[in-house]
């Protein structure tokens, strides 16, 4: 009699490994099944179930080996690097484990995630200005060379320049790519950053599939989609997609590979990041909602069946108060909504919608303290009902709470400590009304008759007239 067992298929399991570094590569595929791609078949490879959540870590590692290979990089030694994220906390992640020190310059857009996630695994992050281009002092990798110059012995890891960051891609992630799909790609969307993967996938295509093409999907505000279909290309932009697009053309980045690009849109590439989430249960980042939006095009254009490829540049998980947050998406004015020409433009944040932290006249003052703490907040609004009865600031639970008695103090209800005079604005006022409110050094508290309707800080009249300009 068979045994039952036996009939039980085993799975396949990955084998037991000796360090992070060991799960760098051999990243998964999947089959894009839920969104519309044309005549076309759609495949993720997903770089994001790399140890560091991003394609990065081949690139980080093969520098920093090659490295050490040639006598650049000494044991303890410091390593430099210019980067929008995610070389950075690849570098770290292979840094870390081989004990060398790491100083990144970043620009001031980094989603605030990877920096926390590279302070917590001890590297020196330095932001810098997002809105000057190269060759000024505070440009992200001159100011990252101007660092290696005053350090001895120093690495500049200059993924931008580093031929190690293109050879990655060609003998790692290239080969995974037509191996998973069995020696058969029509076409492989990318994006730039420094080049690496472009150069790398495209040389290794034209040796071993020349039939593949190389597509490019470009943020809308970078020169790259203008140089493929040009050969020239005018002013840079911005734009708010990380990690992919550029103002100048780096020298990994052999352009020529590219057949086809496609210029993307900020919008777009949140937008197709969050459907992937939705329709795929993929959470990605912006730059790989960038490229899925290309790939969706590319796909959608076909006339015939093709099978096509774009990557999972890394994680959503590092942008959920970004492109995850439904608050963040209102400031950037990605949201849909109808527009009024009034401060109801400029509340980011409503409170009928649960988006401004406040509190109540019965809460304690204990609540209100560990609300300011765990929203980083000085102040809060004070809502009863609907209704701004009043504000609670770091100065109001200070005077409540340091003459009382110890088991007392912080049980006081807010309602004794709150300022009941408060300036309130409705909701129907010109911006023209702010100025005076951030001259008394407040925020703004709008109010639609006597239902509170949210908060206007000077970071919103900002973000207001620069998406106005």
């Amino acid at each position: 009699m068979n045994d039952p067992k036996s009939a039980v298929p085993t799975p396949y399991l990955p084998p037991v490994v000796g360090s992070a570094l060991d799960l760098i590569g051999n990243t998964p595929m999947v089959e894009v099944k839920n969104l519309d791609t044309g005549p076309c078949r759609l495949f993720l490879k997903l770089e994001n179930q790399n140890p560091g959540g991003s394609i990065k870590d081949r690139v980080a590692r093969a520098m920093i080996e090659a490295a050490e290979a040639d006598g650049r990089l000494k044991p303890g030694g410091t390593i430099i690097e210019a980067t929008a994220g995610n070389t950075g906390l690849g570098l770290a992640q292979v840094a870390m484990l081989k004990g060398y020190k790491l100083i990144l310059i970043v620009p001031d857009k980094m989603a605030r995630e990877k920096i926390l996630h590279l302070r917590a695994m001890g590297v020196d992050v330095r932001l810098t200005r997002s809105d000057v281009g190269k060759g000024h002092p505070e440009y992200y990798q001159d100011m990252a060379q101007t660092v290696a110059q005053s350090i001895p012995g120093s690495l500049y890891a200059n993924q931008f320049e580093n031929p190690a960051n293109p050879h990655a891609h060609e003998t790692t992630t290239a080969p995974e790519l037509l191996t998973q799909m069995g020696g058969d790609i029509d076409a492989i969307v990318v994006g730039v950053g420094s080049g690496g993967t472009l150069t790398g996938v495209g040389r290794y295509m034209q040796k071993h599939s020349p039939k593949t093409q190389m597509v490019l999907a470009d943020p809308v505000g970078s020169i790259l989609c203008d140089y493929v279909a040009t050969g020239t290309f005018g002013e840079a932009g911005s734009w708010i997609v990380e990690g992919i697009g550029e103002d100048f053309i780096p020298d990994n980045a052999q352009m020529d590979l590219v057949s086809k690009a496609y210029s993307i849109s900020d919008r777009e590439s949140v937008d197709t990041a969050r459907l992937l989430l939705k329709k795929e249960g993929i959470l990605a980042g912006s730059s790989s909602g960038c490229l899925l939006a290309a790939a969706l095009r590319y796909c959608r254009e076909q006339t015939e069946p093709k099978r096509v490829v774009t990557l999972v540049c890394d994680t959503g998980s590092k942008y959920l108060t970004k492109m995850f947050n439904d608050f963040w998406l209102a400031a950037h004015g990605f949201d849909g909504r109808e527009m009024h020409g009034d401060l109801r433009d400029l509340i980011a944040k409503r409170y009928v919608d649960g988006g401004v932290v406040a509190i109540g006249p019965d809460d304690t003052l204990l609540t209100a303290y560990n609300r300011m703490r765990s929203s980083d907040v000085s102040q809060l609004p004070v809502v009863d009902h609907g209704k701004l009865v009043g504000i609670l600031d770091e100065s109001d639970i200070l005077a409540a709470v340091e003459d009382d008695d110890r088991d007392l103090r912080f049980k006081t209800p807010v309602g004794s400590a709150m300022t009941r005079a408060v300036n309130t604005l409705q909701s129907t006022r010109g911006v023209d009304a702010l100025p005076e409110v951030f001259d008394r050094d407040e925020v703004a508290l709008v109010c639609e008759g006597e239902q509170f309707l949210g908060v206007i800080t000077r970071v919103d009249l900002i973000n207001h007239l620069r998406m106005a300009g």
